[in-house]
């Protein structure tokens, strides 16, 4: 501790204290100088004599702390192949000096993630993006950076981890990722400064009212430990993918025999295909679906009949609706059509008619 004093006569006195000036959330600002007067009217044969105090005056120490934590309560919901996925934090200077605040991003290699959830994949291309417009959302305004220079006390900034995330991943795969603050000393603007050191215990400065003292002051973070000027949060990115099951049916319509009673499969029949594309319970809505059927040399596709797409399906057998739609490619032998966005739960169709060679 450091502790000054003016050692005082031994007399009846009255005494008035002055105390320093009120400090901010984070506290008086380190280095500020505190000084404190005391002084002491006596008399002498009761004639009063003339005041006497004393004063002690010290600077206060640096008290460094810093605090990560995720921004909402829940996953950030993301799709297989999506690109620029964002997390949000939020790192709070708590110290009462300014400092710099090195970042980084860290995977995980399973276990629990942020939210009652197990890590199971690696999101790729990890960076750090900070706030630069401060509108809490990202955007292509805002500044990818390793620190953050020059945070204030009280000061917070809002930090986003920014991934792609791979392909082929199924509904509830789970990535987490830890943003850690390490504190450092607020160096020239526009260059992260040094590691900060703790004081060490019973140095010389300890004693000395006019050396500023490091103390770590930070609590556990999710990764790091308690005082060790650092600060750690994680949040987590889950999957939510369509899951999309296709189905190809036939069924002979007429032949040139027996007509539509109980038709073969012989040269010259009719035959209708029907292309099923359900999406499964809890699964992303399907957009964009493109059904692509090249048909083989021993069909010949029915032009007179058409193509029917966003058709329905009755206890898995596919009911003769839907709106015409679709193109056929005679260069090609291809039937196409796009069917509207699959949501979880619903089966779409697209039909057409061949002819038996």
């Amino acid at each position: 501790m450091k502790g000054y004093s003016r050692l005082l006569g031994t007399v009846g006195a009255a005494v008035a204290v002055f105390s320093a000036t009120p400090a901010l959330a984070s506290g008086t600002a380190s280095g500020t100088t505190i000084t404190n007067s005391v002084t002491v009217n006596y008399q002498v044969g009761g004639v009063s004599q003339t005041a006497t105090g004393a004063s002690n005056s010290f600077k206060v120490d640096r008290k460094v702390n810093v605090t990560v934590a995720e921004v909402g309560t829940t996953t950030t919901q993301v799709s297989p192949g999506q690109t620029q996925a964002v997390t949000t934090f939020t790192v709070t200077n708590n110290s009462n000096a300014t400092l710099d605040f090195a970042l980084t991003a860290a995977q995980q290699v399973g276990g629990a993630g942020a939210h009652s959830n197990t890590d199971s994949f690696d999101v790729t291309n990890v960076k750090i993006y900070v706030d630069t417009d401060n509108s809490g959302t990202f955007n292509a305004g805002d500044t990818e950076v390793t620190y953050l220079d020059e945070l204030g006390a009280d000061l917070s900034r809002t930090v986003f981890v920014v991934a792609d995330v791979p392909l082929g991943l199924s509904t509830g795969a789970v990535a987490a990722v830890t943003l850690t603050a390490a504190s450092r000393e607020s160096g020239a603007s526009g260059s992260v400064g040094a590691a900060l050191s703790q004081t060490n215990t019973g140095a010389l400065n300890e004693v000395d009212p006019n050396f500023v003292d490091t103390v770590f002051a930070d609590v556990a973070g999710a990764t790091d430990g308690a005082r060790d000027a650092a600060h750690s949060a994680k949040d987590d990115y889950t999957v939510l993918a369509a899951a999309l099951t296709v189905l190809k049916t036939s069924k002979i319509i007429s032949d040139p025999l027996n007509g539509t009673t109980n038709p073969k499969a012989i040269p010259g029949a009719t035959v209708e295909y029907c292309i099923s594309v359900a999406n499964a319970a809890g699964s992303a809505t399907a957009s964009s679906v493109a059904v692509s059927d090249p048909l083989p040399a021993t069909v010949t596709y029915d032009s007179g009949y058409g193509i029917f797409v966003d058709g329905t399906v009755t206890s898995g057998v596919c009911n003769s609706d839907g709106s015409a739609g679709g193109s056929y490619n005679s260069g090609t032998t291809t039937v196409s059509g796009s069917l509207s966005n699959v949501v979880a739960g619903a089966t779409r169709t697209l039909r057409f008619r061949a002819i038996i060679n």
